[in-house]
């Protein structure tokens, strides 16, 4: 019971949490948010949320970019940190630019993974990691 009420903890379960949280959220953004971006591309390229003016398929191109390369990235826990901002960034404009305007329950996935990939990007990966490995 002492244990349960403890503020402590020790390092390798830091570590092992750290892990969890950036394997867990990089596979489930990659599989349920990149993976079909990735399969509905050419029906998408020319409907997709365009806010910069840059073009639908490029749109498209730069939430691939995060939600597979950068996830899978952060899986590895390689690049970690960088890979969490980008994925991070992703959310945000997930959240505040393309759901604006609907209830919260639209956009709450989105809230949940931006402040998963906050954590990760201002902890780090832990030392499970490609980077903790090489001592980054």
């Amino acid at each position: 019971m002492k244990r349960l009420l403890s503020t402590s903890y020790t390092e390798s379960f830091f570590n092992l949490s750290l892990f969890m949280l950036r394997v867990s959220f990089g596979v489930l953004i990659c599989l349920n948010h990149g993976i079909p971006k990735i399969s509905h591309y050419s029906a998408w390229k020319t409907q997709f949320f365009d806010p910069f003016r840059i073009g639908s398929a490029n749109t498209l191109m730069l939430s691939i970019f995060a939600e597979v390369f950068a996830a899978m990235l952060l899986v590895l826990g390689l690049f970690s940190r960088l890979s969490a901002l980008i994925l991070a960034v992703d959310m945000l404009f997930a959240s505040f630019i393309y759901h604006r305007g609907q209830p919260i329950n639209g956009y709450e996935d989105a809230i949940m993974y931006f402040f998963a990939f906050l954590c990760i990007f201002l902890l780090g990966p832990g030392k499970i990691s490609v980077d903790g490995m090489a001592g980054n």
